[in-house]
């Protein structure tokens, strides 16, 4: 079969993959919108089956970027609309626009490039596309708009047709890329036809998507759902990061601004747009990085206190550890937003005033030299431990993008989101304890008797880490890793230990 190309310059020449020079004097070459030449077979030849003609009803945006596409691959298509005529004007000259009735005749695969409120107009052609197979590519405009989908509401308005759902997640303007390298290209098809599905996941392939087969025709409704989801993976992460952002600031609101005021009536307000700020960022950033590894952690005493692997995690956990990519990714951009502010801490009106209070006191005091050198250790590797705990943290987001990713086997993607994870964890914590260094221990430094931000900020990592120590022990680390390779105490208790094997595929969890 021909492969037609569309370049974007009028000039380039026509590039077909023909088995013969005898199969080239039967295309013909015309031309497409953008002044670019396409292929079309001649009828008589019978190159092309009588399955490669495609419908397609509507005349809209999409329905352009469709016929385009289905050129490029070889089909040929008819396009029907109510008013042919000014279609036309439209289309590429190779695309046959006429009218609905004509259009449905003469396929036997009919996209429905047309809203669900004018599915109306499909009735007067009912008796046409009997036993046709009718792809629907609508959307609505908001979550669950219907009590049915829209492939449903068509599969009941004609039942003597085959209703498939697919295409519905790509845009128009992913449609018309030839390899478009920024845009998915997965396509979710459904129908309850099992040879409708296939047929169309097919086509699907011809044209250079990713078909995934989504069973019947029930699973429709999730598929509309999804073009119009904003970010149902990030609700959760999101929220909990508004929440810690929002019990750090205050935390450190009413020990850094409330009691100044109260006890000395020093007005510190000024800091709330900028270092109030920096100090809530970094505290939500190793906060959160420690709860992508806590799930994890809580996870391995499920299995170990069920002994089996093939039990069920609790809804709130599993949705836990499918949130864990997006909370690290969070935690990354804290970080570095934090680092930002850092950077911007020293140009502040305020710090120059500071410096030169402290300078004219130092002078004032007949101080020549005020160097300490425990507090200038302390602050290099104060400052060296962040570097290294956001070095690990970009390793980690970037090997979070699906196309790197896709680079990696199991055990090099485990390494560094795992094993890097905890060490990038761990130079945090040295980082934050860095920075509190004696204040922990210092009385002034209980302000309403609440201890500083980062000894609460620090608990939870310093947590983590020591349930990190005691999953490495060798009684804790053999016994999970048996679990994790199939044994099943918990059942081989119940059952036969010859029955071990016949577990139902429903009951396993992959970690």
């Amino acid at each position: 079969m021909d492969s037609i190309s569309m370049m974007g310059d009028s000039r380039s020449p026509l590039f077909l993959s023909a088995p013969s020079s005898h199969h080239l004097r039967h295309t013909q070459a015309c031309f497409l919108p953008n002044g670019t030449k396409s292929a079309v077979e001649n009828p008589e030849t019978g190159c092309l089956p009588s399955q490669s003609t495609v419908a397609i009803l509507g005349s809209g945006d999409y329905s352009k970027c469709l016929t385009i596409r289905l050129l490029r691959s070889g089909f040929h298509v008819v396009v029907g609309s109510r008013h042919p005529k000014l279609a036309a004007q439209s289309f590429p000259h190779v695309v046959d626009v006429t009218h609905q009735e004509d259009a449905v005749m003469k396929a036997s695969i009919v996209f429905l490039a047309i809203r669900r409120e004018h599915y109306s107009v499909l009735w007067d052609l009912r008796h046409l596309l009997e036993g046709k197979i009718l792809v629907d590519v609508s959307n609505n405009r908001r979550l669950n708009q219907y009590l049915e989908s829209n492939a449903e509401y068509l599969a009941s308005l004609l039942p003597d047709s085959i209703a498939v759902k697919g295409f519905n997640v790509i845009s128009a303007w992913a449609m018309q890329q030839s390899c478009p390298k920024d845009a998915s290209t997965q396509v979710f098809i459904c129908s309850d036809s099992v040879e409708a599905r296939q047929q169309i996941m097919e086509l699907a392939r011809r044209l250079n998507f990713l078909p995934v087969d989504m069973g019947t025709l029930s699973s429709s409704r999730d598929i509309e759902n999804i073009p119009i989801q904003l970010f149902p993976g990030w609700k959760g992460p999101v929220l909990a990061a508004i929440a810690l952002s929002i019990f750090f600031f205050a935390y450190s609101f009413v020990r850094d601004i409330i009691h100044p005021y109260v006890k000395y009536r020093q007005s510190d307000f000024y800091k709330i747009p900028l270092e109030m700020v920096n100090r809530t960022l970094p505290t939500v950033a190793i906060t959160l990085l420690a709860l992508v590894y806590l799930a994890g952690q809580l996870a391995a005493a499920h299995q170990l206190y069920y002994g089996t692997k093939y039990r069920h995690f609790p809804h709130w956990l599993e949705g836990w550890l499918q949130s864990r990519k997006q909370m690290g990714l969070l935690s990354f951009f804290l970080a570095v937003v934090h680092v930002v502010y850092s950077l911007c801490l020293p140009m502040r009106r305020s710090e120059r005033y500071l410096l030169l209070n402290t300078a004219y006191q130092q002078v004032h005091a007949n101080v020549e030299n005020a160097w300490n050198e425990e507090e200038v250790w302390r602050v290099e590797m104060y400052v060296s431990f962040g570097i290294m705990s956001l070095g690990l943290l970009s390793l980690l987001a970037v090997t979070s993008i699906p196309s790197v990713h896709r680079t990696l086997n199991w055990r090099e993607f485990s390494f560094i989101q795992s094993t890097l994870g905890y060490v990038a964890l761990l130079i945090a914590t040295f980082h934050g304890l860095l920075f509190g260094w004696k204040r922990a221990f210092e009385e002034d430094a209980y302000r309403f008797y609440l201890p500083p931000s980062f000894v609460v900020a620090l608990a939870l990592p310093v947590c983590v880490i020591l349930g990190k120590v005691l999953m490495l022990l060798p009684c804790v680390a053999r016994k999970l890793h048996q679990i994790r390779r199939g044994l099943d105490s918990s059942y081989q208790c119940l059952e036969p230990a010859g029955l071990a094997a016949h577990v139902s595929p429903e009951r396993v969890t992959v970690m």
